[in-house]
């Protein structure tokens, strides 16, 4: 269980990281380094009425929901799992403005996209082990106490 815990914090680090570099291509005024053809283009993607939302750029919210991920794996699984649900829908939805409204991709978002659906597998499988765990301990717990009590 512990490894697959630490497995979620290195992805949630990974998800800073995109993240950070999406924000800087946000700030950026010069050429994309992404800006690959008119289909890939992080810059027309980062500079897009889409890439904030009250004036808060995406890419940080997805430096602070990947680094509350961080600190919640292992912690609290349950939390963790219900964390990265509501990343990856999130994420979802900026996919499918990349894919229909601006129909430009970003390097950075597609790979966000990736790193955020493992990270909410990897929280659903921790969280479920973490609850069976539990359960079985307390039927354990039970079985043990119960010849006891009679």
């Amino acid at each position: 269980m512990k490894a697959l815990d630490a497995i979620i914090v290195v992805l949630s680090l990974a998800g800073v990281l995109v993240s950070m570099l999406a924000l800087r291509e946000h700030y950026s005024t010069e050429t994309s380094p992404c800006s690959i053809n008119d289909v890939w283009d992080c810059g027309a993607v980062n500079h897009s009425p889409y890439a904030a939302i009250h004036g808060l750029p995406v890419a940080a919210i997805g430096i602070m929901g990947y680094a509350l991920l961080a600190a919640l794996a292992g912690r609290f699984r349950l939390l963790t799992a219900i964390g990265a649900f509501a990343g990856f829908l999130f994420a979802l939805r900026l996919s499918y403005i990349e894919a229909r409204i601006l129909e430009t991709w970003c390097v950075y978002c597609v790979a966000s996209q990736g790193i955020i659906t493992l990270v909410f597998l990897l929280a659903g499988i921790s969280a479920l082990k973490s609850r069976k765990g539990a359960t079985a301990g307390r039927e354990a717990t039970v079985a043990v106490r119960a010849p006891h009590e009679s």
